[in-house]
Order: structure tokens, then sequence, then C-alpha cells
């Protein structure tokens, strides 16, 4: 059997070659952190290659991931579905293996990571899912929630601000399954960080209630695999885990090791044959010989651990089969036999109680009764719960005790989306985020990776338009709606009075192929009366609320006014002027 620098020295080779030919990407990262993850993958790793999805794997991410060629290599070494054809086409338009790691793109991919921090925060969505759904399914004697989250990271995640948000969150919620790998190599892309990241890294995540083990050499198995072991053995088990790795970076490169010059761009063909020979790797580009193969091949271990998983199962749905049958529903994005109905009964009964409310109360009003009917749905808000009206009778709070589906997420929007689409991305559970539409600035890169992932995140925002009033300009949205209206992928939905509210709800929770804007108003709007089949035509987006033309629906229009939101009834206001006036 190789030993297991060789094992490493594979990742290397395809990391290198993958890029020199790819004339394109960044080497230094995963010849850096190949022996950490040659740890990690084979020794704590809990996955199945056969079965990317099985709900209790362990979750893996990449939050630097420029570096997705070490991803890719370890995908492919060990068994999951991309053959080395797809690394040789790295970077390559319809390849699977893009310039960074893109979920639904490649089996094994768990997020989209490319701006980063991002991946971090995405982090500790997995790890609280995971939280959420064990308090929820768990039961005594039958375990069926149980994995943790691991996530690699770099100085330039640290560096992000949404860094802070996340992982001072992750402290305060006590997530024991997280743990963070630091590769903490002086670098980035403008050169050694001394002169513009010297942070107490150690010290900032103990501040935040992390456990930290710090200065392990990335390089020596031995010391990689006594941090981790002393991780998932930490006491107590209820703080997340950073480990800092020293490495160096491009590792192995005569050259180009411990600076810049390998971090986003290929080494070159003689340093990389340099490589070869300093590595004492003898084999061709893209050159796996079946020894390192079979080091790697986790599909016996991964395929075990999914047999005795779909044991325990079997026997949990046997004690709980209600419960069982609720796990397999919400982790098959399948909504209750319930959901047309109780969704059709709120919109008729909007419809007749002909209410003229804001529409964040006709918001409110939609979750009060879709909150008890969807256990899955999780709400938070950026503190602002009671302005958002995000907050209803069965919301119950997600804390550092349990479960829970409401999540008080402070001052961190930005974060705040981040971890609702790693909710999503996780599975069984639809989450939902509520802060300020003005405030959607903060989020925005998040909410752009929502749509871009096309995962089922709703997020709401409140206290659109002018209307907002006497907080003044920094407070009243202006251009935040054509904004997001930009954003391809991104449902957006402006309701114009409580009914509209609804239909929108009932879209945005039944959309399984990306996340919804939906935007509500502080003040109060004018009730619409409408038909049946005004009623039906919301859900497409648009519709005609008032035509002048009974007489004569063929003709040409002189004027057709539109409006959304707050702005309907002054539509409406006008049109009855206009025709006051004829």
């Amino acid at each position: 059997m190789p030993n297991r620098r060789e094992l490493a020295n594979a990742v290397r080779a395809l990391a290198m070659d993958a890029v020199q030919q790819a004339n394109s990407g960044h080497p230094g990262m995963p010849m850096g952190m190949a022996d950490i993850a040659e740890v990690l993958w084979n020794d704590y790793l809990k996955h199945d290659p056969a079965d990317p999805k099985w709900p209790d794997r362990d979750r893996f991410l990449l939050s630097n991931g420029h570096g997705s060629m070490l991803q890719y290599a370890l995908l492919h070494l060990s068994g999951y579905d991309l053959p080395m054809a797809q690394l040789k086409q790295f970077r390559q338009l319809h390849s699977k293996t893009p310039g960074h790691p893109e979920v639904h793109e490649t089996p094994g991919i768990e997020t989209t990571t490319g701006p980063l921090g991002q991946g971090l925060a995405n982090a500790v969505g997995f790890a609280l899912a995971e939280r959420i759904l064990a308090q929820r399914f768990n039961r005594p004697s039958h375990t069926i929630v149980d994995h943790r989250t691991w996530v690699f990271l770099g100085d330039g995640c640290l560096m992000e601000g949404i860094s802070h948000e996340a992982c001072s969150l992750a402290g305060t919620l006590k997530l024991g399954k997280l743990i963070a790998i630091y590769d903490d190599n002086g670098i980035s892309i403008d050169g050694k960080v001394q002169g513009w990241f010297t942070d107490d890294t150690q010290k900032r995540f103990e501040a935040y209630g992390w456990h930290v083990i710090a200065n392990v050499d990335g390089h020596e198995s031995v010391a990689i695999k006594a941090a981790v072991e002393i991780a998932i053995a930490a006491e107590p088990a209820d703080k997340p885990i950073l480990l800092v790795m020293k490495t160096t970076i491009g590792f192995g490169s005569p050259g180009k090791a411990g600076s810049e010059g390998s971090h986003g761009a290929p080494l070159g063909k003689d340093e990389v044959a340099a490589t070869r020979l300093a590595l004492g790797w003898n084999y061709g580009p893209f050159e796996i010989p079946a020894h390192i193969y079979a080091g790697w091949d986790a599909k016996a271990k991964g395929a075990a651990g999914h047999a005795d998983w779909n044991a325990r199962f079997a026997a949990y749905s046997a004690a709980h089969p209600d419960l069982a049958a609720e796990f397999t529903r919400t982790n098959q994005c399948q909504l209750p036999a319930s959901w047309p109905e109780t969704i059709a009964a709120l919109i008729a009964k909007f419809d007749s109680d002909g209410q003229s409310i804001a529409s964040r109360k006709a918001s409110q009003m939609v979750l009060d009764a879709i909150v008890p009917a969807l256990p899955e749905l999780v709400g938070g808000s950026a503190d602002l719960a009671h302005s958002n009206y995000s907050i209803v009778k069965a919301s119950k709070d997600v804390n550092a005790d349990g479960g829970g589906n409401y999540i008080y997420y402070g001052v961190r929007e930005f974060a705040m989306t981040a971890i609702a689409n790693a909710m999503s991305l996780h599975g069984g559970l639809i989450p939902y985020t509520a802060t300020f539409l003005v405030f959607s600035d903060y989020a925005r890169n998040a909410v752009r990776l929502s749509a871009l992932m096309g995962v089922r995140n709703i997020h709401v925002y409140t206290h659109d338009s002018i209307g907002l009033g006497e907080d003044g300009p920094t407070h009243q949205p202006v251009e935040h709606l054509s904004s997001l209206r930009l954003m391809p992928n991104l449902d957006v939905w402006r309701p114009a009075d409580a009914v509209e509210s609804a239909v929108a709800w009932k879209r945005a929770v039944q959309r399984q192929n990306g996340p919804s804007a939906l935007v509500f108003s502080r003040q109060n709007l004018a009730h619409q009366t409408r038909s049946t089949a005004q009623i039906a035509a919301i859900e497409q987006g648009g519709y005609i609320l008032h035509d002048v033309r009974s007489s004569k629906p063929d003709a040409s229009p002189d004027a057709i006014l539109i409006g959304t939101g707050s702005e309907l009834e002054l539509a409406m206001q006008a049109a009855r002027t206009l025709a006051d006036e004829g």
C-alpha cells in the first residue's frame, strides 16, 4: 500500500497538471492542503461515492473555492462519478470541473463557492440544519441525523467580513459538529499577508466561543491526525472547532513553494517537471497508478457506512413510522398533502375579508397559517422580527439548547442569507429570512448565489419604497427593487394587497428551482376586488386587473397603466380619474 505522502502527492500532481493544461487556475492551495485532505478523506469523512446525496453523509465544503482542483482530485480518486476526462477539461465550458466548485454541476459538491467567506458561512448553515433536524427527528435508541460539517478555508475567507458574522453566530449557537480547517500559509494573491492581515486568529475565534487547536503542522499526517482526534473528542462538545494548520502554499514546487507565484497561475512546464522530481512522483501528466487508486478508494467503506444507516433507518421506521415518513417527505422536497387546501383557503379568506392592511402584516398572517402546516419551514430575521412581522405564534426559538423553527440572526444580513442558502442545500428544510429592503445590499452576494445555485431560499424584504417616510433616505430603498429584478433566476414578488401576499408566499414555498424575494410594504395597502380568474392569474406574476374596453375588447388601448405593490392603488386611482375625464 502507498504511504500517506504518496497519496497526497497524487492530489498535488492532478492539481498542477489540470491547471497547467487549462493554462488557468490556482495550484498552490491544493498542493499545500493535500496532506490535510488525505487524512480527512481517508480517515474521518463519512461519505458514499455511489450516493452523493445520502442524507446522513458528512458535508465537506471548500470555502477557499479557488483551489477547486483539490476537491475535484479528491472526488475522482475516492470513487465519485468524475472520470479523468473531466479533470482534463478543468475550467472548460460544459465540463464538470469548473474554475470554482458549483453545486449541481459535479457529484459530491455541496455548495457553490467562489466569493471568499461564503463557504464558511454555508458551513454554519449546514451545521445548523443538522442540529435542527437532529432535534426534530432523533429519538432515544434511534439516531438518524448525526453528521459533521467540515470546511476548508484560507486567509481570504477570514479577511472577508462575512466570516465574523457567521463564526460569531456559530459560537453563540454552540455548533459542536462544525469543524473548520484553516490553511494558514501566509500568502494571498498580492503576496505575504503580513502587510495587511495580522489578526490573532486564535484569540479571535476563542472570543467567539470556539475551540481552537493552533500551530498544527499541515504536512505531517501524524500531527494532522492528532489534531483531528482532539477536535472530534473535544470537551465540552458544544463548541465549533477551528484547526489552524501551518502549510506551505505550492508544497513541493522548488521554485514557487511558499510564494504568491503558485497562488493563481500555472506553475509552468519546467516547474511542473521540477516539482515531479522533487516529490518523487515518477508518473506522467494525469497518470495515477493502480496502487494509488486502491489507497484512495472509498467506495467499499462508504457503502458499508451507508448500509449501516439504512438498517438503522429501517429500525427507526418500524419504531416511529410517522416520523420516518415525515423525514422522507421533507428530504424529497414534497409538501404535505394538506398544503394545497391550506393555502387555497387562506387566499379565499383574504379575498372575502377585503382588508386594507400593510403587506408586511398580510405576510405575517400568511405565516401564522402556514408555519404550523409546514414543519420544514424555518424562519429568521436580522434583528427585525417585530418590524418584519416574520415571527408568529407557532415560532419557536432556535438556540444553543436544540431545535426550533425561528432563528434570531442578529444584525448579520449577509451571513443570514448565506446560512439560509446552506440550510436549503442541506435538505429537509425550507428557510426564509427577513430584513428591510434597503439592507438587501448587505446580503446581495449571497442572494446572487442563491439564484445561481437555484436553491429554495425565501428572501423577505419589508419597508419598501419612499413610503417608509421619517427614517429618511438611508432607509428608503429606491433602486433596490430594480436591481433585484435584474438578477437572473430570482423571482421578485411585490404584492399589492393581502391576496397577492398570500399568492406570493404560495409560489415561493412551491418553487424548487430557485429563490424568491418577497417585498412587502410598511404602510397599509388598499384591497383590490378581483374575479376568480384574476386571482388565479396572480401566479403568472403579472395580469390585467382593470380593463375599460369591456364593450370593445379588441380595441387598442390609448394607455396602459402598470403598477406593483403600493403603486397599484395609485394606478387604479389614476385609471378612475382618466375615465371620469373621458
